[in-house]
Formats: structure tokens, C-alpha cells, sequence
């Protein structure tokens, strides 16, 4: 039966207030479906009957078959947009670019602007420059400001010059905790041509973890920017309806483990089940037992275990957490009215249709670590010393957890709260093989330094820094209350962090700081080196800042293998520091335990921390506070009224930028000079109809990469070397190295993040084997091993002034990681023209369409390897110019090897998965697809 919208639109009345709404009960088959398809319908049924929906879409939500690998193509409508300033600024860059492009083409330029409210918040620019001393945050903020003048000059531009544009100034928060704390409505209202209508809030972010707002009932995914500005632009989301998978949560976490203990938990499981491009929704009796910022700390780290989101139905935790974060009591009675009314409210004894269930005993929950590179290697702590010790050996993850389960077997563990072990190691006591007695042994290569006038060694395995960081943990808190308490046990028993570890805090948002103060807390992180050093995503997303540099000098000399633990969401090679090879995620407590030990090779469930003035050994679970003292504190310091101060005037700011000179007008003003912001090149060229698709002819390969190359691998981050190739240009322009900053704050200028692609320390391109990073072997110097090594980008250059298109060649999970769109970009920048996979992730697949580049897939079973491709050969890839009218399943992939004459031939899977994305990529991606939308429409 056909469904319409019509008959589905009522009225629903709170509190004397009336909102239009899109009844689900009038829909058959609405009922027995998972909450997060139950939005998806209803934000379908609005766009029905305002005629941007087919009905065919609205009945294939309706009849969602749970076991099909996928349902039909739907357009979805987010109901707003939320970026961060690294990929917000580039989506800024791009508006004001088409508006120059559209100018050009004789169309209105007012016609660029969101039609739907986009927020912004700046979260990702401040560095750990210093750290450990009172005025750590204020030098931090000055610096941060300092450098990135020019682009928060764009940003302050944008904010009166778009309409439904809104920004968070620098020094808030992080803008996942703010969107949870602030900004998420849980329920939209919005004026229609009808009346106040209410409806589901959702949301596509430019930022991978923006599911975190999944804890509170609100659907939201990660998108690459290019998509973001499309949504903003008012063009659908083309998607697949997706399959669900239904985590069945039952009992309660044990005392002494953490939301951090439980995401890490999830993870594991959910990468173990295989949930990429899937929803998570989690229901059942153990729902009501994990609190809000639980619920967020899981959602948050969804790209992690590659799902889509993972989200939460409504419920009472979801009522309580909107009052204690201030949000107004009309908009409360709304949420639940409309929950309740729509079939949206949890019911722990009903269980929707799911296209698979997995089961989760809460109870079974112990304290965990994870890494060293990547987030779902969960390692539990009672085995991590072996773990690291194994790792530090040689052995594979898989070995080495079977490894610390093994060596462990024998040992005896406390029943309940963790504790830890010291390694107070100086001249006099050099490093052996666990101090604490343990039978593992790692690699020791011990360093002598010198620290304030006192000798220490550091070896493989100790810690360097300790990070209370990210979105994922600061805005739960119960694990930042008992990090402060654990603190403060620490101090009162005379412990001190190790000398050669760099400490830093850095919450998503300043009401954190308010409660660890009013808690009377502060002091205590202070004395351990935890002192505030901004409100952003420091740590977490590469802005470590530098480390002790009598410490980074002995880890350079000895090639140490060092490492950083750390209370975000991210862990990826290269990412934390370029100096720390292990990076370890791990619950604020346990950051703070680290601190106090210096080293992965403890024990931290059996052997003492430190010893007190006494000389009576103190252990972990000395100082570990428990379940109670955690929640008196929270009860009586966290309060309503510290959300509603805080948030008052959240896009305000401070005087440094309300005094920010800008221009007016519907058009700005570039500076040449700007080593920030640069008009970029995406439209040169563009005119109003696209050019044909054509077949490749004489492809080379500018990388032949392995298995889970990510965005982080891919796209420019982290701190810019004086000797690269972005480093080289920034030194062209008179910049110095002190004020280099980082690729992410550069991401406004294409010159910069062009010569960053590609170009991560850890990246290893099989052309160029026996180099790390941003090289490859240029065949316009040479064949085979006669061709030079260079830089990616040296190549690039060379490859284009030839008129060469450009492949990359890759394994398993391309393109994991964070939504980064400059991983995209960059690469089409460079002449990219296709890249041949045997797995992608979601996002970045979608983001390589959005910028034209063709994402093609090696036959099942089959990789670049087992069809002896070198990377060296020449390719001609036929049958793309069949994407002119329609989407071919596969194209034909001949490669000839110069030097010796063997040819290979096989069909490449086409990765463009809906008629939306063929639009893409026949325009050269979305940026020119909107523009020739938006002059279609004007006429």
C-alpha cells in the first residue's frame, strides 16, 4: 500500500504548545523497528510531503527487511550540520569559493549559504606548548590565538555573512561535548509553512566521532566535509538503508572499572562482529544502568569499531541528563511526549527487529587498555605489562595478548580495584626487567638524562606522556571525578608523577573545570602536573606540543621505542607524537596512575606505586577512590545552574575575538599573502555543464600501500618538519619553524595540505621500500630501479606537468579513521584519478566520489599481491566512460610491467554504491554538482 504523508500528519500538544509531527503509528510496519530507523522514517515522511522524498522510499523503511545485506537508496535530510574548526574552516573556504565560482557564472552568490543550522565550534587548534605550571592554559591560549589569527578572521567573516551559521569561539570546549551538553535539542522545532513543527534531531557532523551524541537519543554520523557543505546546502544525504545490528545489554559494571573499561569492551566485540557501515542500537534490562555519559563515552568512539552510529533510544537517564545540563523544562516535557508518543521511549522488555543480536553482560566488564595503534586492541590491564613486553619483542597483537594471558596464568590477582607498581629508577638503579618482579623481559636500551639536576633513565616502554584529553572520556564525569580524587589521594600519600613524563589536562568543556574546582579538586591535579592547558582536543589529534626536551633528545639518539598514554578515542602510528612508536587509551584514573609510574612495564593490579613519607609501600587500590565517594562528589558539585552560566554566552567569546578585524560583504576579501587561507582550486575550470567521463589510459601508481591505511596515514596532521615539502613552502613565504603550527590548522591553504598528503611519518609505500613517510619512486626519471625516490608530491608534480593520471593501490580497510576530507582532497590535488582497494571504509569511499576520484575494488579474494602487480606497471582501466549513464559493476583493469612485458588483466568492482554518488562523480564531485544545482534553479 502506498503510504502518504498526509495521512500521517497531526498534532501533538505539550504544555499548551502545539507541534506539528508525522504520526509513526499510522505507518504499517513502523512499529516492530529499531528507534534509529523509526527517525530515519519519520524524517522521510516530512520530506514526502514537502515532495523532495519518493513514496517508494518512505515504504522501503517501512518494510525494512532485517536480513537483506542492505535496503534501497534513500535521501535523508539531517536537521543541522556541527563542524570543528580543522574541517570547518575548509568547508568555509569552499563556500566562499563557490560563492566567488557562482559569481563568475552569473548566478546570485546570497544563494550560497546554509539552509539549515550549521554550528561550529573551534576545538582543534590549541597545543600543548606548555604544561605542568599555573599559567600553562593562559600561555597556550595566547599562542593559540597568535597563530591562527587569520583563520579565526575567516571564521568571525563567515559568522555574519551566512545566515543559520553559528561558532563557538576558541577556548570552550570540544565540540562534541558542547553539541552533547549545549547545543543537541533531542527533539527539533522549527517554523514550517504550517506552524511550530517537531521532529527527531539529527545531525551529519564533520568530525568522525560525532555519534558521541548518540548517547543521548539524537542520530548523527561523521561526514567528510565536501558532504557537510552539500547538507548545508540543502541537498540530501544519499545513502543505503542500512542493516542493524541490537546489542542487548544486561546486568552492571563490577566496582573499580570505568565507562573507559566498557567502551574499550564494546569495541573489541563490535570490530570482532564486523559492524562497518551498520548501525548499533543498544537495548534492553542493563540500558537504564549505564548512565549518560556512559552512553556518550560509546558512542563517541563508533568510528573505532567502524559502525555508522550507535545510538541509544530515549528514555529517563536520557530526561535527567537534559535537566542537570540546564536544557529548559518545555523543551523536556517535549522530548519525553514525543518519545512516548512515537514508540520512541525504551522499553527494556521489547525487542524490535534487528538484523542481528549480540549480548553484553555488563558484570563481565574489567579494566582495560588499548593499543598500541589502534582502538579496538584491547588489552586487559592484569596482563598489560606482558602485553607490552611481548609487543616491544616483536610479536604481533594476537601474540601478544595470548603471550600476557599465558605469563599471567600463575600470578594472583586483588578481586576488585586496580592498583599499580613504581619504577622510581635513577643512575644508581638502572632498568631491569620489571622491577616489580614479573617473569617478562622486554628490549632494554636505557638512555641517561638528566632532569633538574637529578639523573633518571628512560628505556623502550616508559611513558613520556600522560594526557587527560578528547571528547571521549572529559565529558563523563565520573571517570574526571575520580581521576581528580585518585589525585588527590596520591598527593596526601606524597606521590608526584615521574619526572620524564609531560602531563596535561585538556576537558571538552569548562564546566569540568568548574566542578573539579568547586569539588575543591583542582589543587591536586595541579601538584602532579595535571594543570589546565586549554579546552580542546590537544593530546588526542596530534597537538601534544613537544615533548621534555631533555627526554625527546634521548628517545632521538637511542631510537627508543617510548610511549603515550592517553584518556581520548585515537591511537593510530604517527598520530599521538612523532617521537611515541606505543600509544595507549586508557581511563583518566589510569592516566593519572601512569603518571605516577612512568612505564607499561608494571603490573598495576598487584605491586606497589611508590612509597609513602612513612616508607610504607602504597598500591593503587590505596588510592583508588570508590563508587561512592565518586558519586557523593558528583551530587553535590555538579549542578543544573553550572551548565545554563556556562553556556550563557557560548558564541560570544572573549575581547581577542570580538576584536578581530573583519570585512563585510557577500563575498571575501583573500589575502595573497596568507600562509593560512588561499582560494582554492576546485572550481577552475568548472562551467556549467560537466565534461564527459572518460576511460584511463597510461595510469601509473603513485603508491602501493598495505592493509588499514588510514586517514591519518593519508591526510596532512600533526606538526610540519622544517625539511618537507609544506615545510619548504611555509620557509618560501617567510615563515619560521616556531610558527609553522600544524597541518590541521593549515587545512584553509590547498599549497600546504597538498605537499602534507601522503607525507605521514609512519606511512610505508611498497615503491619505495626501506622509507618511511611522503616518498615514492617517480617514473618520469626512470623505470624500475632506475627511477629516483623523491617526495610524493615532487612526483606528483612531475606526473602532472606530463599529463599522467595517477592510481593508488591498496589493501584491506582503506581509508579507516577519523572523517578526514583533505584525505580526499589531497589526494585528487595530487592527480589521483582512481584508487584500486580490496576494502574501504565508509567515509573515506564517499568522500574519494565526492572529489571525483573513482574508488575501485580488487576482485573478491584477490589483492595486488596475489595478482603480481609491483606497483611499476602502466594500467589502462576501460568501461568508466559507461558511468555516463548508468553505474557499470565493474570496469577492465589492464597493467603491462614496463621492464619485462608481463601483462595482467582483471575486472575492478565499481565502489560507487547509489545513483546519488554517480551524480558526484559524473560532475567531478559534489562542490561542482551543488554549483550547476544551484544555476539550474535560478534559471
Amino acid at each position: 500500500m502506498t503510504i502518504d504523508s498526509n495521512q500521517t500528519r497531526d498534532t501533538l500538544v505539550v504544555d499548551g504548545t502545539s507541534y506539528l509531527i508525522h504520526r509513526l503509528d499510522r505507518v504499517d510496519g513502523a512499529e516492530r523497528l529499531p528507534y534509529s530507523l523509526k527517525v530515519l522514517l519519520e524524517n522521510l515522511l516530512r520530506h514526502q510531503e514537502a515532495g523532495q522524498v519518493a513514496a517508494e522510499q518512505v515504504e522501503a523503511v517501512a518494510g525494512w527487511d532485517p536480513t537483506a545485506a542492505h535496503g534501497r537508496e534513500i535521501s535523508y535530510y539531517p536537521a543541522r550540520v556541527l563542524m570543528q574548526d580543522f574541517t570547518g574552516v575548509p568547508c568555509v573556504v569552499d563556500l566562499v569559493a563557490m560563492r566567488d565560482a557562482i559569481t563568475e557564472l552569473g548566478g546570485d552568490a546570497s544563494r550560497i549559504n546554509p539552509l539549515i543550522p550549521t554550528e561550529l565550534v573551534i576545538d582543534h587548534s590549541v597545543i600543548a606548548d606548555v604544561f605542568g605550571r599555573p599559567d600553562a592554559f593562559r600561555v597556550n591560549a595566547e599562542l593559540e590565538f597568535e597563530r591562527n589569527a587569520e583563520r579565526y578572521q575567516l571564521l568571525r567573516w563567515g559568522q555574519q555573512a551566512f545566515t543559520d551559521f553559528s561558532v563557538v569561539p576558541p577556548d570552550t570546549g570540544i565540540c562534541h561535548q558542547v553539541n552533547l551538553e549545549y547545543l543537541s535539542r533531542v527533539v527539533f522545532t522549527r517554523e514550517g509553512p504550517d506552524g511550530l513543527e517537531a521532529y527527531p534531531d539529527t545531525l551529519v557532523g564533520t568530525d568522525s566521532h560525532t555519534p558521541m551524541v548518540n548517547g543521548l537519543g539524537v542520530l548523527g554520523w561523521g561526514v567528510g566535509g565536501i558532504e557537510a557543505e552539500a547538507a548545508m546546502l540543502g541537498q540530501p544525504m544519499s545513502m543505503l538503508v542500512p542493516q542493524v545490528i541490537g546489542l542487548k545489554l544486561t546486568g552492571e559494571l563490577p566496582a573499580g572499572t570505568t565507562a573507559t573499561d566498557l567502551v574499550l569492551t564494546v569495541a573489541e566485540l563490535l570490530r570482532r562482529t564486523g559492524v562497518v557501515g551498520k548501525f548499533v542500537e543498544f537495548f534492553g534490562p542493563g540500558v537504564a544502568n549505564v548512565p549518560l555519559a556512559n552512553r556518550a563515552t560509546i558512542g563517541n568512539m563508533s568510528p573505532e569499531y567502524g559502525a555508522t552510529c550507535a545510538i541509544f533510544p530515549v528514555d529517563q537517564v536520557t530526561l535527567d541528563y537534559l535537566r542537570l545540563t540546564g536544557r529548559a523544562e518545555q523543551q523536556i516535557q517535549l522530548v519525553e511526549a514525543y518519545a512516548r508518543e512515537q514508540g520512541m521511549w525504551h522499553d527494556p522488555d521489547r525487542e524490535p527487529d534487528y538484523s542481528q543480536v549480540l549480548e553484553l553482560d555488563l558484570g563481565s566488564v574489567e579494566p582495560s587498555i588499548a593499543g598500541p595503534k589502534r582502538p579496538h586492541d584491547r588489552i586487559p590491564l592484569r596482563i598489560a605489562p606482558h602485553a607490552v613486553a611481548a609487543l616491544l619483542s616483536g610479536r604481533s597483537q594476537a601474540e601478544a595478548i595470548e603471550a600476557g594471558l599465558d605469563e599471567a596464568s600463575g600470578e594472583s590477582f586483588p578481586a576488585s580495584d586496580p592498583v599499580a607498581v613504581d619504577h622510581d629508577r635513577d643512575q644508581d638503579a638502572p632498568h631491569s626487567p620489571c622491577a616489580c618482579g614479573g617473569e617478562h623481559e622486554w628490549p632494554s636500551s636505557p638512555a641517561d638524562i638528566e632532569l633538574d639536576g637529578a639523573p633518571y633513565s628512560i628505556d623502550n616502554g616508559d611513558v613520556v606522556i600522560a594526557a587527560i584529553t578528547s571528547c571521549t572520556n572529559t565529558s563523563n564525569p565520573s571517570v574526571m571525578i575520580g581521576a581528580a580524587l585518585l589525585a588527590r589521594n596520591a598527593v596526601q600519600r606524597g606521590l608526584a608523577r615521574k619526572p620524564w613524563v609531560k602531563t596535561s589536562l585538556a576537558p571538552g568543556s569548562r564546566v569540568v573545570t568548574d566542578y573539579i574546582e568547586r569539588a575543591g579538586l583542582t589543587t591536586y591535579l595541579d601538584k602532579l602536573g595535571f594543570n589546565l592547558v586549554g579546552f580542546g582536543c590537544t593530546t588526542c589529534i596530534g597537538n601534544s606540543g613537544p615533548l621534555i626536551p631533555e627526554v625527546s633528545a634521548a628517545v632521538q639518539e637511542h631510537d627508543l621505542t617510548v610511549c603515550s598514554v592517553l584518556s581520548g578515542n585515537r591511537n593510530f602510528e604517527g598520530r599521538i607524537h612523532p617521537e611515541c612508536r606505543m600509544n595507549f587509551l586508557a581511563s583518566p584514573p589510569l592516566v593519572v596512575a601512569y603518571a605516577l609510574v612512568g612505564t607499561l612495564h608494571v603490573n598495576v593490579l598487584t605491586d606497589p606505586i611508590g612509597v609513602d613519607e612513612s616508607g610504607a609501600d602504597v598500591y593503587l587500590r590505596d588510592i583508588w577512590p570508590t563508587e561512592q565517594e565518586i558519586n557523593e562528589v558528583i551530587e553535590s558539585c555538579l549542578q543544573a545552574e553550572m551548565f545554563a552560566e556556562g553556556y550563557a554566552d557560548v558564541f560570544s567569546g572573549d575581547d581577542r575575538w570580538r576584536g578581530l578585524d573583519v570585512s563585510e560583504g557577500e563575498t571575501f576579501t583573500w589575502d595573497d599573502a596568507s600562509t593560512y587561507v588561499q582560494q582554492p582550486p576546485y572550481f577552475d575550470g568548472v562551467g556549467p555543464e560537466p565534461v564527459p567521463v572518460t576511460d584511463l589510459q597510461g595510469a601509473r601508481v603513485l603508491l602501493k600501500l598495505g592493509d588499514s591505511v588510514t586517514t591519518d596515514h593519508i591526510s596532512p596532521a600533526g606538526s610540519i618538519k622544517r625539511d618537507s615539502p609544506a615545510g619548504t613552502y611555509l620557509t618560501a613565504h617567510d615563515v619560521g619553524p616556531r610558527d609553522f603550527n600544524s597541518y590541521g590548522s593549515r587545512r584553509g591553504n590547498h599549497q600546504v595540505m597538498i605537499r602534507g598528503t601522503f607525507a605521514n611519518i609512519r606511512l610505508r609505500n611498497q615503491l619505495a621500500p626501506g622509507t618511511e613517510g611522503g616518498f615514492t619512486r617517480d617514473f618520469t626519471t626512470g623505470e624500475g630501479e632506475n627511477a629516483t625516490v623523491t617526495t610524493v608530491f615532487e612526483a606528483s608534480e612531475h606526473y602532472q606537468a606530463a599529463q599522467t593520471p595517477l592510481l593508488v593501490l591498496a589493501g584491506k580497510e582503506y581509508g579507516s579513521g577519523s572523517s578526514r576530507d583533505w584525505a580526499a582532497k589531497g589526494t585528487t590535488l595530487l592527480g589521483v584519478e582512481a584508487v584500486i582497494a580490496e576494502s574501504y571504509e565508509r567515509i573515506h569511499r564517499s568522500n574519494l566520489i565526492g572529489m571525483g576520484v573513482l574508488p575501485l575494488q580488487f576482485p573478491d579474494g584477490e589483492s595486488a599481491d596475489s595478482l603480481g602487480l609491483t606497483g611499476e606497471e602502466t594500467f589502462d582501466i576501460t568501461g568508466i566512460a559507461a558511468l555516463t549513464d548508468g553505474i557499470p559493476e565493474t570496469v577492465q583493469v589492464h597493467a603491462v610491467h614496463p621492464g619485462t612485458g608481463a601483462e595482467t588483466s582483471f575486472d575492478a568492482v565499481v565502489r560507487i554504491d547509489t545513483p546519488g554518488e554517480a551524480d558526484y562523480y559524473r560532475h567531478g564531485g559534489i562542490m561542482p554538482y551543488v554549483l550547476r544545482q544551484l544555476l539550474d534553479e535560478e534559471g
